[in-house]
């Protein structure tokens, strides 16, 4: 595709997305497809939730003009269409955890079986010898990635600009590995995606309209965006000839979503709880709890996530032994999981001696 071509194409993907925002968004509030405020969501009136499907639609739109961008792109469009009408029907009616868990267990498997799309080469994460997979392990893997990147991506989305600001990370960071390793389809791919989002990222924090036009991602654009992440993080890890980054790198490009995902639902278990059950103690919730505005919070959550992201980037360029990045990555984690599970006492410590935090 020629320089010309990709910037004509990635104008259109705007105008499509932010044009068909102001569509959804009538529709929505005809149908009732709009997030009200209750316990646990403290915004002002009834915002329709269409972000994700106007970016489904544009990348759908773009990909039915340029095919050539994927691998498989019927597989890809089909998948994800099976997954945003699922998100959007919970979005409506609140369907039950459990069977959205199944629907997204089936999919992993359509992709699994009829794309050949799945992990099986963890490179050479502890030593000299790449893992590979059995063909049960490999599939049962491939599963949990899929159902963990939905709902890593799903449990971000609790501040205006979040998931579509970390979404653009990882979409950026892999854009980038694609371009640097000859795979310019899925380099553009990724451009129309973080192209996509500006539209949604731009009405949901109030510009330029105001709020009287915000709009909300909703449970299928959550879903679409963390689907779309595992199925290129596959392609770009997993590929027989040509890959676009070591399997040890996809951590580090979801790394913040991800690691959140993980503490909170060992949280949940140690309280008895479900892992699934909503809650507000996600990363975004402590950043406003200890004293951040909420567009702080965004600020320093995304810019804490592209510093990761550039740290795999970086090792890739520079080619840095993959048990030694996979080991660092562990050690952030464990950093990461005693930093939440103490912020309390941090973040006291922080204000009696730094006096910039609200006290507890």
């Amino acid at each position: 595709m020629s320089a010309n071509l990709a910037v004509l194409l990635i104008l259109f993907v705007f105008l499509v997305s932010f044009i068909s925002l102001f569509v959804f968004r009538k529709v929505a509030q005809r149908i009732g497809l709009v997030d009200k405020p209750n316990e646990r969501k403290h915004h002002t009136g009834q915002i329709p939730l269409v972000g994700g499907i106007s970016i489904f639609f544009t990348m759908m739109l773009a990909l039915f003009l340029t095919p050539e961008l994927l691998l498989a792109p019927q597989l890809y469009a089909g998948c994800a269409f099976i997954l945003v009408v699922i998100g959007a029907i919970d979005d409506r009616y609140d369907i039950s955890f459990k069977f959205r868990l199944v629907v997204q267990a089936a999919v992993s498997m359509l992709m699994i079986v009829l794309g050949e799309r799945s992990l099986h080469n963890l490179g050479y994460l502890m030593g000299s010898e790449a893992i590979h997979l059995p063909e049960p392990i490999s599939i049962l893997l491939t599963v949990f990635a899929v159902i963990g990147a939905i709902n890593a991506f799903n449990m971000v989305d609790g501040v205006d600009g979040l998931l579509g600001g970390l979404a653009s990370v990882t979409f950026g960071g892999l854009g980038i590995l694609f371009y640097f390793n000859g795979m310019q389809g899925f380099a553009t791919f990724c451009a129309l995606l973080v192209t996509a989002m500006l539209p949604y990222i731009m009405l949901n924090l109030g510009f330029p309209f105001g709020r009287r036009f915000k709009v909300f991602m909703g449970d299928a654009g959550s879903i679409f965006i963390g689907f779309t992440v595992i199925w290129l993080l596959i392609v770009a890890s997993q590929g027989e000839r040509a890959t676009a980054l070591r399997p040890v790198t996809a951590l580090w490009l979801i790394a913040l979503p991800l690691m959140d995902m993980v503490c909170i639902m060992i949280r949940r278990i140690r309280k008895g709880q479900s892992p699934f059950k909503p809650d507000r103690e996600h990363l975004h919730h402590i950043c406003q709890r200890v004293g951040m505005s909420p567009r702080v919070s965004l600020l320093v959550i995304c810019l804490i996530s592209t510093m990761m992201a550039a740290v795999g980037v970086w090792s890739e360029y520079l080619e840095i032994n993959e048990t030694v990045m996979f080991v660092s990555f562990l050690l952030v984690f464990a950093l990461y999981y005693l930093a939440i599970s103490y912020v309390w006492r941090i973040t006291a410590f922080m204000h009696r001696w730094f006096k910039f935090t609200k006290p507890l």
